[in-house]
C-alpha cells in the first residue's frame, strides 16, 4: 500500500495542521461568536454551577467573583493568545514542535490530548444523565467513580458516537453545530434560571441574598470556596485554551485580532449567566424532601444534570443538557484529535479524532470526571498552562534577548532541554507548595505560567550560548 505523505494528508482533510492558515480561509467573528457561546454555555456549566453550592460559596462572593474572574479570563484570550494566533497561523502543536522538537513535544502532545479527552468525556457523562431519564437509568451520585449500571455503559457509548462523529468532520462542522445550537441553548438557561428562582421566592436581590444569604459549610470532601476561589477558578479554568495557547488551533483562522473579544460571549453567556443559574436550579433541588432526607442521613445530594433541568423545564431542559453536552465535547475532541495528529502526522485527521472520541467516550463512563470537575479542570489548567508561556515569552522575547526563535526547527534537533526543565521546574515547584499547604490550585497557575516563560528564556540563553 502507497505511503500517505504529511502533506497529502493535509490536502485531505482541509485542517492545515502543519502549514499557515492561508488568507483565503481566514474566518469573521461570527464564526467564532457562536463557537465560544456554545462551548461554554454547556456541559459543564450543569454541573460547575451545582459544584459551587457543595462548596457553600456565598452569593456575592460568586456573582461579583464570577464578574471579575470572567473580565480577566476575556482579557487573556484578547491580549495574549489571539495576537500570536494572528501572527504565526499555526496549531499549538506544531508551533510548539518548532520551538521544542519533535521528541519533546510528542510527549506534551499526548498528555494534552489525554486531558482534552477527559475533559469531553465529563461533558459525554453530563448528555447521558439527560438520555437517561425516559429509560429511569440510576443517576450518578458525587461520591461515584465507577460505571454504575448497564443501562448507563450504553447510554453514554451511544452519545459519544454521535459527538465523535461530528468532531470529525473538521473545525467547519464543530462551528456550524455550536451556531445553530447556542442560541436555543443560551434561552433554555435563562429560563431554567429564572423559573428557579421564582420558585425559590426570589424576585430581587434582597430576596435572593435571603435565600442563599452567606452561604454555607462546604458538603464532605469539598473546600469551602471564596471570593477569590471564584475570581481564580472562573479566570484559570481554561488557562488550557488561552495562557497555555491550546485556542491557538481555532484562532489562527480569525480574520483579525478583535476577534478575541467572541471569547466573552461564552465568558458571560455560560461561565456567569448559567453557572448562576444552574445554582439556583440546585438550590431548588436541595430544599426537596428528597435531598432533605439524603442531608439529614449525613449523605451527599446527586448532581446530575439530566434530573435537575427536567425537574425545572420539562422537556426542553433535557434537550438541552444533551445538546450542551455536545458543543462543549465537540470542540475539545477537535482540540485533543490535532495534538494526537501531531503525533501521528502521516495519519488522516478523520479517523484520529474518530478514535479521540472512542477514548473521550470510554472516559465518560467513569462519573469521577464530572463529579470532581472543579478539582479536574483546576489541574489540567495548571498543567497545560505553563507551556503556553514557552511560546508567549519566545514570541516577544526572544529577538531582544539575541536568542533564536523556533530553536528545534532552526537547528534541526528532536529535543530542547530548555522547555522540558523550565515546564517541569515551574509546575514541580508551585504544585508541591499547593499540597504541602493545602492551598487552591489555581491560585498557583499564573505564578506558575510566568516563571515557566522566565526560566525557559534563561535556560535557552545558556543553552545558545553554549
Amino acid at each position: 500500500m502507497e505511503e500517505v505523505t504529511a502533506q497529502e494528508s493535509i490536502q485531505t482533510s482541509g485542517e492545515f495542521e502543519r502549514q499557515p492558515v492561508p488568507t483565503s480561509q481566514l474566518k469573521d467573528w461570527r464564526k467564532f461568536l457562536g463557537m465560544y457561546a456554545g462551548e461554554h454555555a454547556a456541559g459543564t456549566e450543569f454541573v460547575i454551577g451545582p459544584l459551587f453550592l457543595t462548596a457553600g460559596v456565598s452569593a456575592f462572593d460568586l456573582i461579583v467573583g464570577l464578574l471579575v474572574g470572567n473580565f480577566l479570563a476575556v482579557l487573556t484570550w484578547r491580549y495574549i493568545t489571539t495576537p500570536i494566533a494572528t501572527s504565526e497561523r499555526l496549531t499549538l502543536y506544531y508551533k510548539l514542535e518548532k520551538i521544542s522538537g519533535r521528541k519533546l513535544v510528542t510527549g506534551y502532545n499526548l498528555a494534552n490530548g489525554l486531558l482534552f479527552c477527559f475533559l469531553a468525556g465529563a461533558m459525554i457523562t453530563v448528555s447521558a444523565t439527560a438520555v437517561g431519564i425516559p429509560f429511569d437509568m440510576p443517576m450518578p451520585a458525587l461520591t461515584d467513580r465507577m460505571p454504575t449500571s448497564i443501562s448507563w455503559v450504553l447510554v453514554v457509548l451511544g452519545v459519544g458516537a454521535v459527538i465523535s462523529i461530528v468532531a470529525a468532520k473538521g473545525y467547519d462542522a464543530v462551528s456550524k453545530f455550536s451556531n445553530i445550537a447556542a442560541p436555543w441553548m443560551v434561552l433554555v438557561f435563562l429560563i431554567a434560571g429564572i423559573v428557579a428562582a421564582k420558585r425559590l421566592g426570589v424576585s430581587s436581590l434582597d430576596d435572593l441574598w435571603a435565600v442563599w444569604g452567606s452561604g454555607s459549610e462546604p458538603f464532605p470532601g469539598q473546600i469551602k470556596f471564596t471570593f477569590w476561589h471564584v475570581t481564580a477558578f472562573a479566570w484559570f479554568c481554561n488557562a488550557a485554551m488561552h495562557l497555555g495557547m491550546s485556542d491557538l488551533s481555532v484562532l489562527r483562522y480569525a480574520d483579525r485580532n478583535s476577534v478575541g473579544w467572541t471569547s466573552a460571549a461564552g465568558m458571560y453567556v455560560g461561565h456567569y449567566m448559567a453557572w448562576i443559574s444552574a445554582c439556583l436550579m440546585f438550590a431548588l433541588y436541595l430544599k426537596s424532601p428528597e435531598a432533605e432526607a439524603i442531608l439529614a442521613g449525613g449523605g451527599v445530594p446527586p448532581v446530575a444534570p439530566g434530573p435537575l433541568s427536567y425537574e425545572v423545564v420539562g422537556i426542553s431542559g433535557l434537550v438541552c443538557v444533551l445538546v450542551a453536552g455536545w458543543t462543549t465535547a465537540n470542540p475539545t475532541i477537535y482540540r485533543a484529535g490535532l495534538a494526537f495528529q501531531a503525533i501521528f502526522p502521516k495519519s488522516f485527521t478523520t479517523k484520529v479524532t474518530l478514535a479521540t472520541g472512542a477514548i473521550a467516550t470510554i472516559a465518560g463512563l467513569f462519573p469521577a470526571f464530572a463529579m470532581k470537575l472543579l478539582d479536574f479542570v483546576a489541574v489540567y489548567g495548571f498543567i497545560l498552562a505553563p507551556i503556553g508561556a514557552v511560546i508567549f515569552f519566545e514570541h516577544y522575547f526572544a529577538e531582544r534577548l539575541g536568542m533564536v526563535r523556533n530553536y528545534a526547527a532552526a537547528k534541526g534537533i528532536g529535543f530542547n532541554m530548555a522547555v522540558l526543565a523550565a515546564w517541569l521546574i515551574s509546575m514541580g515547584v508551585f504544585y508541591t507548595i499547593s499540597v504541602q499547604q493545602g492551598v487552591f490550585l489555581s491560585f498557583f497557575t499564573l505564578p506558575a505560567w510566568i516563571a515557566c516563560g522566565v526560566l525557559y528564556l534563561v535556560f535557552s540563553k545558556i543553552l545558545q550560548k553554549k
